[in-house]
Formats: C-alpha cells, sequence, structure tokens
C-alpha cells in the first residue's frame, strides 16, 4: 500500500526559506514520478513542480521557477522542495503525488496517489 505523507510547513516572513519533504512508503518508490501541488482557499489546485524517478529531470511552474529546487533520494524514499525567498502568494497547503509516467510538463495526475498535505503560511 502506498503512503506518502508531507512535512516541512509552516509560518515564514516573506524571503525566507522552507524545505518541504515527502516521504513514501510502499514498493518501487523509484518507478513513479513525483509532483507537487499548492492550492490556497478559494483557489485551485496548482501544479507546482515535478522531478523524475531518478531524480536527474525537474520541470516547475513559472510561478515558482527560480525560487523552488526539488531533489530526490530514492535510496531513503524521500523528494524534497526547498523553497526560497517565499512571498506571501506562496502561502498555500502543498502536496506531493505520484504517478507513472516520464513526462513532467504532464500536470494531470488524476491517477495518482496524493498526500495530505503540508500548510506553508508566508506573512509579509
Amino acid at each position: 500500500q502506498v503512503q506518502l505523507v508531507e512535512s516541512g510547513g509552516g509560518l515564514v516572513q516573506a524571503g525566507g526559506s522552507l524545505r518541504l519533504s515527502c516521504a513514501f512508503s510502499g514498493r518501487s518508490f523509484s518507478y513513479y514520478t513525483m509532483g507537487w501541488f499548492r492550492q490556497s482557499p478559494g483557489k485551485e489546485r496548482e501544479f507546482v513542480a515535478a522531478i523524475s524517478t531518478s531524480g536527474g529531470r525537474t520541470y516547475y511552474a513559472n510561478s515558482v521557477k527560480g525560487r523552488i529546487t526539488v531533489s530526490r533520494d530514492n535510496a531513503k524514499n524521500t523528494v524534497a522542495p526547498q523553497m526560497d525567498s517565499l512571498k506571501p502568494e506562496d502561502t498555500a497547503g502543498y502536496c506531493c503525488a505520484i504517478r507513472y509516467g516520464a513526462e513532467l510538463r504532464q500536470t494531470a495526475y488524476g491517477n495518482a496517489y496524493w498526500g495530505q498535505g503540508t500548510q506553508v503560511t508566508v506573512s509579509p
């Protein structure tokens, strides 16, 4: 059974940094592409970033490009987005999802496993 658990969220001032993490339990973590999404109240879920099965390729939404770096450790079954230069508009619940398929620009994760999310709040 696949399970994803996010951590690392919190309250930070604008310009600050947070390092999120998504821990995977189950089988064959290295077979999955992982994506990160965020959602704030009243808004639709937004794609943030994706990382390939090996961790060698990444893809970022324009809204976060240059401010988020996603890394992956298949030995530890974790993926960690490092978020820098945070802005108040980054405030949202962030969650990870995994799916099969190598195309990182495919942001539809309909057939995916999802975590419960972790809250990021950026104060002005």
